[in-house]
């Protein structure tokens, strides 16, 4: 349909007093001269918002992103590593689930000393040079470990203390116990009870002989390492059978692909939508210039930083869907619900279960497989990317506004955008493919990661586009959304709170 303006024309052989009024087509909006104006000035400043997204991706450093990176790394490896050994004692299964999903103790050791050499590099804090040299010594690398320790001679007393502590530890002089005690002592008032700790406190009994402190130290090791694992086997257990049983209906929908009726269709009209696409292209360039331009101005506002993480996503996608409503589903006579499919009838939501079971495990086997793909080729993504400070450690109305966030506000109004206007507007022009990988290629830019981080979100959009043509519904996509996002949140929690 063309975006032409209404016309009355006299037809042909007919007197004037007959002559009927032929409407072509209403008015189409934003077809003017200024309007193209407006809409390249829109077009410019969401370039321009893309574009500060990466740059400060690529340019500011990630150890930046929180006031207290080594607070930070220190919980994260302590409890990571507290998972790991806890495996020791886990049934067979789930130690090679486990390897074969996370990768394997030692994969996790040598990350976590290149996390530590990076932190060290930007803050030079001793105590972060205390733990790397824990984990060279734990990890098998003692030469390693005393190596450090030559450069903390000029660094003040409490680096000479911690020198005694490593080269106790990790060198051939033997311990006497009373010099035990002081170097226990030191220990206790440098590093709070945890991973490091207790490895450290366990060699030094180790050296002294001392079989009670030893046994002491690692009741208290199994104690903690038992409460972690007790929290990450149930995601574990569901991550499990979500996969099973996702696969399985993968292989459904996979084995219907030939047939000519659509099993999974759950509404019409679905993509392509109804409405002109040069229309759709003015909307989002309007509201997506509008969206950034509210979300600039919350960040500027300090009054307003504590409701931001509440508030944001709603706020800054407010413009684009009061200009959907008005310019795109409206004329089309279509509302939210009916023009996104945003309504399942009864009679499909075993379908609708399905098939977002089957999207999940799609993208469980798209993580493991980018992981076992970056495992060799050497690249890992960064723990600032998943580490999220609200979830770790702050108070329960904090964290849960994060949870709204990531799980509820998240999902909604990125499909609604992404996939809802993005995508189904370039579904007017191109096949699905070049519509999907353009669509997904910006959700995942936006989102700022490395390029382990933007494949993976990258792969999650994918999915997510491919359901809705599939389905011509939003509903699955934000579901299976909802549910990553909710995985992503409950082992953050389970691991580090």
């Amino acid at each position: 349909m063309s975006e032409q303006a209404f016309s009355i024309q006299p037809l042909q052989n007919l007197p004037p007093g007959d002559q009927p009024v032929v409407p072509k087509q209403s008015v189409a909006p934003y077809s003017s001269r200024w309007s193209l104006v407006v809409s390249g000035v829109c077009a410019v400043i969401l370039v321009a918002a893309l574009g500060a997204i990466l740059w400060f991706s690529v340019t500011l450093p990630k150890l930046q992103r929180f006031e207290e990176p080594d607070r930070a790394l220190d919980l994260m490896v302590s409890r990571m590593l507290d998972a790991q050994d806890s495996l020791r004692r886990a049934p067979e299964w789930q130690q090679w689930l486990t390897d074969w999903t996370m990768g394997s103790d030692d994969e996790a050791r040598e990350q976590a000393i290149q996390w530590y050499r990076e932190l060290i590099e930007t803050t030079d804090d001793p105590l972060s040079k205390l733990r790397l040299a824990i984990l060279l010594g734990e990890s098998g690398h003692e030469t390693a470990a005393l190596a450090e320790t030559k450069g903390w001679q000029s660094s003040g007393t409490s680096a000479l203390l911690f020198g005694q502590l490593i080269e106790t530890a990790y060198g051939s002089q033997p311990l006497e116990r009373t010099h035990k005690a002081e170097l226990q002592a030191t220990l206790a008032e440098a590093l709070p009870s945890g991973w490091f700790y207790d490895h450290l406190a366990a060699q030094l009994a180790r050296r002294a002989g001392d079989q009670d402190l030893l046994a002491t130290v690692e009741e208290q090791a199994v104690r903690r390492q038992d409460l972690v694992q007790q929290w990450i086997s149930p995601l574990i257990t569901f991550e499990l059978i979500c996969l099973v049983i996702g696969s399985v209906m993968l292989v459904g929908v996979a084995g219907r692909r030939g047939q000519r009726i659509d099993n999974l269709r759950l509404h019409l009209p679905g993509v392509p939508p109804p409405w002109p696409g040069g229309t759709a292209a003015a909307v989002i360039l309007r509201g997506g210039a509008l969206g950034a331009i509210m979300t600039v101005s919350m960040l500027s506002t300090s009054s307003f930083e504590h409701a931001f993480h509440v508030l944001a996503i709603p706020l800054a996608n407010l413009p684009l869907l009061a200009l959907a409503y008005v310019q795109l589903l409206k004329p089309a006579g279509l509302t939210f619900r009916n023009g996104f499919g945003l309504r399942v009838k009864r009679e499909n939501l075993g379908r609708l279960v399905c098939t977002v079971l089957a999207v999940v495990a799609a993208g469980l086997w798209g993580e493991w497989v980018m992981g076992r793909a970056a495992e060799f080729l050497n690249l890992n993504d960064h723990w600032t990317e998943w580490f999220d400070q609200d979830l770790a450690w702050g108070a329960p109305p904090v964290m849960a506004v994060s949870i709204l966030e990531y799980v509820i506000f998240a999902p909604i109004f990125e499909e609604l955008a992404f996939r809802g206007l993005l995508f189904a507007m370039l579904r007017r022009r191109f096949a699905f493919l070049p519509a999907a990988l353009i669509s997904t290629s910006v959700f995942a830019l936006a989102h700022g990661y490395s390029p382990i981080g933007f494949l993976s979100v990258f792969w999650s959009g994918f999915l997510w586009a491919w359901i809705y043509e599939r389905t011509g519904s939003l509903i699955p996509g934000m579901v299976a959304h909802a549910t990553n996002n909710l995985i992503v949140c409950l082992t953050v929690m389970a691991l580090l709170r």
